[in-house]
């Protein structure tokens, strides 16, 4: 004797249609979640082992922050795709795709936050012991980047509801294009200081030149950066202009080249010329932070015999290095030439009379 469900819980065929729907879904996310978790477990075993042999943490760290959050985000999709797919009842479906949709949401906005505070931690411990300043202004960053992301998961969940994004900006009419304006200024030189603080084009205490300024960098901020100049006063300077102009960073450099011109009498004896190169060479030899390059006969001024000498001075950041060298090297070269009998010139007319 057949007997039908219909028959024995007197149910309509709607109603069995809907709980065969129902158990069908409940199957597949059962079985999704499973197997998801194995590929999981699988796929971060392998990844672990590959990151235990960088010597970097940074590695680690996102992979634990994948491993967190990857079961809760690729669990809310397979639901989302399953209720999409299963012929259900039609405010069911729109009630479940709205809600799986604001909890992909959420769930992928975590990820996203916890991953930008392992970055922002990892490029901060760079400078845990070198520079404090820097070190505050890139944990700075990660409230900032926090408010963006939330920002745009919002603005992400208020238009699956429904909502007309473009309408309610639209609606901000021409108070928010003149803010929009207001602020393009501010916000040029907030993306310049994104750039100096990862780009690194120069640090706290480095001697750079901009234009026609030189000086030693003080402080990095959000809209300026401050550079003591070497003639005493100080300097405030736009970031876009920095990340705009020709920036010289005397830091970066092992060695600095200089070059000095000397010019003597034409009256010097001829065996002479030849040897002067190697009295230079032989007087900077002794000095210190000095490496000799050359020194050679550069031509015939209108009242000397010209030389160029070329040198290097391992100066790096200190400007004073450089300076005392240059008085070293031409006390060296005015002695050498003075034993040597070598007589340096000077502007001379000669008047013939006849």
């Amino acid at each position: 004797m057949n007997i039908s469900l219909e028959q024995i819980f007197n149910i309509s065929p709607n109603f069995q249609s809907l709980l065969t729907d129902i158990a069908i879904v409940i199957l597949i996310l059962g079985l999704s979640y499973f197997v998801l978790k194995i590929a999981k477990n699988l796929l971060f075993r392998q990844l672990k082992k590959i990151t235990r042999q960088t010597k970097t943490d940074l590695d680690d760290q996102i992979i634990e922050i994948i491993n967190k959050h990857i079961i809760p985000i690729g669990y809310f999709i397979i639901c989302y795709l399953t209720f999409k797919e299963v012929e259900i009842n039609e405010t069911i479906l729109g009630l479940s795709r709205t809600f799986f949709s604001v909890a992909i949401t959420f769930c992928t906005s975590r990820f996203l936050v916890d991953l930008s505070r392992v970055i922002i931690r990892f490029y901060s411990k760079k400078y845990h012991y070198s520079n404090s300043i820097v070190e505050k202004n890139i944990n700075a960053l990660f409230p900032a980047i926090r408010v963006v992301i939330w920002t745009l998961a919002a603005i992400f969940t208020i238009s699956n509801l429904g909502f007309d994004i473009g309408a309610i900006i639209a609606g901000l009419g021409i108070g928010g294009v003149a803010l929009a304006l207001a602020s393009q200024g501010i916000l040029q030189d907030l993306f310049s200081y994104f750039a100096i603080l990862f780009d690194r084009p120069f640090e706290i205490s480095d001697l750079v030149s901009v234009d026609e300024f030189t000086g030693y960098v003080q402080h990095i901020g959000i809209k300026t950066t401050r550079i003591k100049a070497l003639t005493g006063e100080e300097l405030v300077l736009a970031n876009t202009d920095l990340t705009s102009s020709r920036l010289r960073n005397y830091k970066r450099m092992q060695s600095r080249q200089a070059k000095i011109k000397l010019g003597i009498i034409y009256e010097t004896d001829n065996h002479l010329l030849p040897q002067i190169p190697e009295i230079i060479e032989k007087a900077l030899m002794p000095l210190e932070n000095i490496t000799f390059d050359i020194a050679y006969f550069s031509g015939f001024g209108d009242f000397s015999l010209d030389y160029e000498v070329i040198y290097f001075v391992h100066s790096n950041n200190e400007l004073k290095i450089y300076r005392k060298a240059q008085h070293e090297v031409n006390l060296a070269i005015k002695f050498a030439f003075a034993e040597a009998r070598i007589q340096f010139a000077y502007p001379t007319a000669l008047h013939y009379l006849k």
